[in-house]
Parts: structure tokens; sequence; C-alpha cells
């Protein structure tokens, strides 16, 4: 690929869909196709698929929120969880940040589009820190948190990170529902893209009569 198509794609804009029970064997997917090394630095261990499978299994979309960047062949590339904390007496509500990029989607900002969304979220939905926990050598995930201007802290091989966040306003609303239609708009076409091109082939195969 040339430089300019290089240069073209990575400035594509990126859209962030949030997900919900329908989409989690595409999720469960996403997450068992990792490497054992980016597993370590997602969960800061040796993840096992029966791990992966526990962990898809206990997702409560009632409490928490998922996004995910989705590609044309209708696989989840990026995948981010927004755990929702106790709210208690007397305490800012937090929220804890965990993401995952497919091997194919890295170098494309896919991580940080994740993290901006589910932020915008956060602050929406009363949210005042966004918290990261991660391993000291998750360069990724660092990066993506510096950007953000979190602050971080490292102790004995794991970092934490803190992002207070302003309180949601009409306007972070509005870019929120942009972004949602967005994404909503964009993944019906992949979804009919993909289903037009599933009866071609079966028309081609002699599958279906006309």
């Amino acid at each position: 690929m040339s430089s300019e198509g290089n240069t073209q794609t990575r400035s594509k804009v990126i859209l962030v869909l949030e997900l919900n029970k329908s989409h989690v064997e595409m999720m469960r997917s996403h997450l068992l196709s990792l490497g054992e090394n980016d597993r370590r630095l997602r969960y800061g261990m040796n993840a096992t698929d029966t791990f992966i499978n526990s962990y898809v299994d206990s997702f409560n979309f009632s409490r928490d929120c998922f996004f995910g960047v989705i590609n044309n062949s209708l696989k989840v590339i990026g995948l981010a969880h927004l755990a929702y904390g106790q709210l208690l007496p007397g305490q800012e509500h937090s929220a804890e940040f965990g993401v995952s990029v497919s091997e194919n989607g890295r170098g494309f900002g896919v991580g940080t589009a994740l993290f901006k969304r589910s932020a915008i979220h956060a602050r929406n939905t009363f949210i005042s820190v966004l918290y990261v926990h991660c391993l000291s050598s998750n360069a990724a995930m660092m990066h993506i948190a510096r950007k953000a201007g979190m602050v971080v802290e490292f102790s004995y091989g794991e970092a934490d990170a803190f992002l207070r966040l302003p309180p949601g306003n009409s306007q972070s609303l509005i870019i929120e529902a942009m972004q949602d239609q967005s994404a909503i708009f964009d993944y019906s076409i992949k979804q009919g893209i993909k289903r037009s091109f599933f009866n071609k082939n079966l028309l081609l195969g002699g599958l279906i009569t006309t």
C-alpha cells in the first residue's frame, strides 16, 4: 500500500458503537482471538479461554456499558468495558475503563476512540472520575492515559490512572447522541452489505432458485 493510501486510511473517522446483548458472541470472539501477551496486558494475568468465557458470561448490560469498533466483516476489532463502581453516600461516582484492540486494528487510533467514547458517556451518566488499572508495561494503555491527561501512579509493576471528568451538559449529550446515531447507521450499512454478499453467493452457488 502506498504511503498516501495508508495516510488516508489512518485519518478515517473511527465510529464507536455501543454494544448490547445481541453482540455478546462478537465480543467473545474478539476476546478469545487475543494472543497470550495481549490477554496478559488486558487482564493483568495469563487469561485462559475458560476465564474469558466466564468474564463474558458475567457481563451485566443493565449496570455496565460496552463499546466496540466493528470492521466491514462485522468483527469487533476494539472493545471497551466501562465498569461502574458502587455509588456510596459521600463518595464520588467512579467507573473503570478497560480496553482491548485486535492486532489488525492497531495503529489507527482505535483505543483512543474507544476511550473518548467511554469518557463522554461516563460524563453523561454522572461519573466524576474515570479510572484505569493496568500493568505498567502496557505501553498502549499508558499512551492513551497520558494523551487524555490522566494522572498516572505506579506501584509494584502496576499502574493506576485517574481522570476527573467535568459534569455532562447539553453539548456533551448532543455530541454523544450524534456519535451514537452515526455508529448505528454505519453498522446497519455493514449488516446490509454482508447480507447482500451472502445472498449473492447463495445465488451463484445454485442454492437458491429464482
